[in-house]
């Protein structure tokens, strides 16, 4: 009979592996963006090899199965610590610590500093990083930690920030020098526009408490190339190297490359419609709100009257109960029958909902400005004469017009559209003068093309807006299309004009797509009969009858080079020669004009010239 084959022995304990210094340490790079060069090294723990245990998080869940996470943790860090030694490298070495391992490290700072003096290790290389697992009960018996640490020469950092338990609060109380950012923020920054905001307000808080920013999970040269432009300064990810046991000592080409990329990001900022420029409708029922006293449900027709007489330019007073509107109560309406015989001997002291509207118009201030928008539309329109009640979550807070809704809509609609472009949602006005200010202030050569649309005024006059809307749109996603979004801006300036500022070095050829695809497909917006004939007729501009051929697009270049700054030019200026040569393509019959170099900067010095004489 044969013996049976030995079963697999069970996974070894943590104690087990600390003592027989069973783990190893790898090591992920930490780039500084200024010049390039490697700041330092995250230290990582992993298990024996070809084991469950080999990967840190396993390794982790069992030691606090077993209770023995905080000797794990300070077991990793002297692994880490020799290894590093070993490696003799330059640069600050990264280890990661909980709370309570932090508390324990600070009581053994002599234990420490002697493994660090023994390894040839400065104290002040040392970048103690509190993970994100870590709950704190009390802050401020903790700071005592971290000066402990810092008294040392070693800098405290913030791990995994913006998950988990890393909090303003923390931010706020701890201080600390370096705060690392959570991946799950800048994985696809360069794509998602509440990423991005989240990060920048992070970077304004990093840059008013003094802290260094650290961006984890960089993967791909986008997403570096955003980080890189909002200022932050240093990051550590895939894109610069895995963790390993023999990690590089300086950057990869590829990584050197994209840091010194000439092209500056594209920013995903979110764009603003008429909802967003105002999400809560604050702004609009601000310019709305009128101040008025209201009356008690119980008030009489006198009352009504007395305030009336008091207050002669208010137009209407409310009637409440228990500070929530039941009625309204119309001035003219109201002392339009009072004028009558009798009224006020018969109706005096009568109830003052006698004479009210039950079902008045009520506004709430969250309410957004599309639902206000929603009444101009709707088949009820007393509140035009009445106007309306205003409240603020269900209480009453003033009373409002119909020509001030319809003000303060427009207005808000309008402020939007410098945003954000409502038939396109493209960048408006506002967004590409930044842009704009953006590439000269970081001294990027760019390309500013303004597209216009050839005869597309007698199309919209022939076929109507809705039509002339979908050519828009035809025209917007066509050029959308042919932008790299990472390095080209596309925004809508108005009508039928857009402006791209490409810092793609196929430009030209992107340029021209645009203009052979938006050409070939335009047609298919004409009636079958028109498309026979070749366009459609109408009349130009001294309405004489003309034939005009198909919708086309044409496209005007202006080329900015590196060094022609924000001292030289503006973003109106440049946005002003583009619309020259976008005039001028409109008469080739390419549809396209490039106006090269030196011409670009004569007429941009023409137009900064003709401003400072218009100033003076």
């Amino acid at each position: 009979m044969q013996p049976s084959p030995p079963s697999r022995s069970a996974a070894p304990r943590i104690e087990e592996l600390i003592a027989r210094r069973d783990l190893s340490a790898v090591f992920q790079p930490i780039i500084d963006f200024e010049d390039g060069a490697i700041l330092g090294y995250e230290g990582l723990i992993r298990g024996p090899a070809g084991t469950p245990l080999e990967a840190p998080f396993a390794l982790f869940s069992q030691a606090l199965a077993e209770g023995c996470g905080i000797a794990l943790e300070r077991a990793a860090a002297r692994t880490c610590i020799e290894a590093f030694a070993r490696l003799e490298f330059d640069g600050k070495l990264f280890l990661n610590f909980s709370a309570g391992a932090l508390r324990q490290l600070a009581g053994t700072r002599d234990e420490t500093l002697a493994l660090l003096r023994h390894h040839g290790v400065d104290p002040q290389r040392l970048v103690i990083e509190l993970t994100e697992q870590s709950t704190i009960p009390d802050v401020g018996s903790f700071l005592p930690v971290i000066a402990a640490l810092r008294s040392d020469g070693a800098q405290f950092a913030l791990d995994d920030y913006g998950t988990a338990n890393a909090s303003m609060n923390l931010w706020v109380r701890l201080q600390p020098d370096v705060v690392k950012i959570d991946r799950f923020f800048i994985h696809d920054i360069a794509c998602d526009p509440l990423k991005f905001e989240a990060v920048r307000a992070m970077q304004h808080f990093a840059s008013a408490s003094g802290a260094r920013l650290v961006a984890e999970g960089i993967e791909n040269e986008a997403d570096l190339i955003v980080v890189r432009d909002m200022g932050i300064g240093c990051g550590q990810g895939f894109f610069f190297g895995r963790p390993h046991a023999q990690p590089a000592r300086k950057v990869t080409d590829d990584a050197r490359d994209a840091l010194r990329a000439g092209h500056i990001a594209v920013f995903p900022e979110t764009t603003r419609t008429v909802s967003s420029a105002s999400p809560s409708g604050g702004m609009a029922s601000a310019k709305m709100l009128v101040h008025a006293p209201a009356l008690p449900r119980q008030a009489t027709n006198n009352d009504v009257l007395e305030l009336f007489n008091r207050l002669p330019d208010l137009h209407a007073v409310a009637v409440v109960e228990h500070d929530e509107p039941v009625a309204l109560i119309n001035r003219r309406s109201f002392m339009d029958r009072y004028a009558l015989p009798y009224h006020r001997e018969l109706f005096g002291k009568r109830p003052c909902l006698l004479f009210a509207n039950a079902s008045p118009v009520i506004i709430e201030k969250s309410m957004t400005v599309e639902q206000m928008a929603k009444l101009l539309a709707s088949d009820d329109q007393r509140y035009l004469a009445d106007g309306f009640v205003i409240t603020d979550n269900g209480k009453y807070a003033g009373l409002g017009t119909g020509e001030n809704l319809v003000r303060a809509v427009t207005e808000v609609r309008i402020e939007a559209a410098r945003y954000a472009n409502p038939l396109t949602f493209l960048p408006g006005n506002i967004p590409i003068s930044s842009h704009i200010a953006r590439l000269l202030g970081n001294d990027a050569g760019f390309y500013a093309c303004y597209v216009d649309l050839n005869h597309f005024k007698p199309f919209n006059d022939q076929y109507g807006y809705w039509q002339g809307d979908e050519v828009l749109k035809f025209a917007a996603l066509v050029l959308a299309d042919v932008c790299d979004p990472t390095r080209d801006f596309l925004g809508h300036v108005g009508g039928d004009d857009f402006l791209i500022l490409f810092q793609s070095e196929d430009w030209r050829e992107r340029v021209l797509r645009a203009i052979h695809v938006f050409n070939e497909g335009a047609q298919r917006f004409y009636a079958p009969a028109d498309r026979l004939a070749g366009g459609i007729h109408g009349e130009d501009r001294r309405g004489n009858p003309t034939f005009f051929g198909f919708v086309t697009m044409a496209i005007g270049c202006v080329h900015v080079e590196p060094g022609e700054g924000p001292s030289l030019y503006t973003s109106e200026e440049i946005a002003s020669v583009a619309a020259l040569a976008k005039r001028r393509a409109k008469h080739e019959a390419s549809g396209f004009v490039l106006i090269d170099a030196d011409e670009s900067v004569a007429l941009l010095r023409g137009q900064a010239e003709a401003v400072h004489v218009s100033l003076e």
